[in-house]
């Protein structure tokens, strides 16, 4: 299965979610030819499908594609879709992420609101595209908090400003088991997992058909 991603911490997340299921996750970083997909969606769900339909098309393997991101309410849902480019406009300081200017700007923007209208959460679109064109889509929401400073040096994204009041730690906080077992990505994964069996032929294993990595159907 194609992860349609550069980023290796999704990659990895994803890798631990599917451990045992008995499928080998890769991630673009495995198919250089592909180059940038760019996200012109509307929505999340629009991206999704944008980057899975690409992927399954050019390597004919099984491609999982999600969009996510934060949505913060007293934003209207901002960043929203524009999360991973949320302050591409702005320069970055020295030794500064991409990750960490977004949070700069988000944590400016909310400057000065105050704790209960901070509510926020994370979504997570994530769609399934096989090389004989079924597809389907799942969605997955985290809510939260958004705290007012960074809190944990794990995670990755908007994880050190998103607090969650049941757990009572920011998702930079979470290992990785706990951060699956409560999250949006997780819970859009545990889904989509949920109904791969209607997807699926075992007889002729049509969905993964086109794949030299799968020798074991008959």
């Amino acid at each position: 299965m194609v992860l349609a991603t550069g980023n290796a911490e999704k990659v990895a997340e994803l890798s631990a979610m599917l451990a045992g299921r008995g499928l080998e996750v890769l991630g673009l970083a495995a198919f250089p030819g592909i180059g940038d997909i760019e996200e012109i969606g509307l929505t999340f769900e629009d991206n999704a499908f944008i980057k899975a339909r690409r992927v399954a098309a050019e390597t004919g393997l099984v491609s999982l594609a999600d969009d996510s991101g934060l949505a913060v309410d007293a934003l209207d849902g901002a960043p929203g879709v524009r999360s991973a480019r949320y302050a591409d406009e702005l320069s970055l300081l020295p030794g500064e992420s991409r990750d960490a200017r977004n949070i700069r700007k988000l944590l400016t923007v909310m400057a000065g609101v105050l704790e209960e209208k901070r509510t926020c959460r994370f979504v997570c679109c994530m769609a399934a595209v096989f090389p004989d064109g079924r597809e389907m889509l799942v969605r997955g929401e985290w809510r939260g908090r958004l705290l007012s400073v960074a809190s944990g040096l794990g995670g990755f994204g908007y994880d050190p400003v998103f607090f969650d009041p049941a757990i009572g730690k920011s998702a930079a906080e979470l290992s990785r088991e706990e951060k699956n077992a409560v999250s949006h990505r997780g819970g859009a994964l545990r889904t989509l997992l949920a109904d791969l069996a209607k997807f699926i032929d075992s007889r002729r294993c049509p969905a993964f058909r086109h794949s030299a990595r799968n020798r074991n159907c008959e």
